[in-house]
């Protein structure tokens, strides 16, 4: 079970498997997701990493949630009609679904 209060500071890869025809549209979507999130105070002030897939268009975003932000997003409208726009321009992949949000810690030695 996630608990929300253990997503303080969980960093996100959030991944999408683009359909070939429709990634500019993509593109446009994904250049606002995170400072959607940003402007509503879901994620922290460090900017993405955003990456290409060579040879495909799978593109990996990957951000930091502040405490209570994973489960914000996924109540606002902004957010959510942000990823409703998305959802048609993705597609299941060499067995893989359209898109995949593992959640992981930093690790300190």
């Amino acid at each position: 079970m996630l608990i929300v209060s253990d997503m303080a500071n969980e960093i996100v890869l959030c991944t999408y498997r683009t359909r070939p025809d429709k990634e500019p549209e993509f593109k446009a979507l994904l250049s606002r997701h995170w400072a959607t999130l940003r402007e509503l105070g879901f994620v922290t002030e460090v900017e993405p990493v955003v990456l290409r897939e060579l040879g495909q268009p799978t593109y990996v975003e990957m951000f930091t949630w502040v405490d209570g932000g994973f489960d914000q997003a996924h109540e606002h409208p902004d957010v959510l009609a942000l990823w409703e726009a998305m959802d048609p321009l993705l597609e299941d992949r060499d067995g893989r679904p359209k898109w995949e949000f593992p959640h992981f810690e930093p690790v300190r030695f």
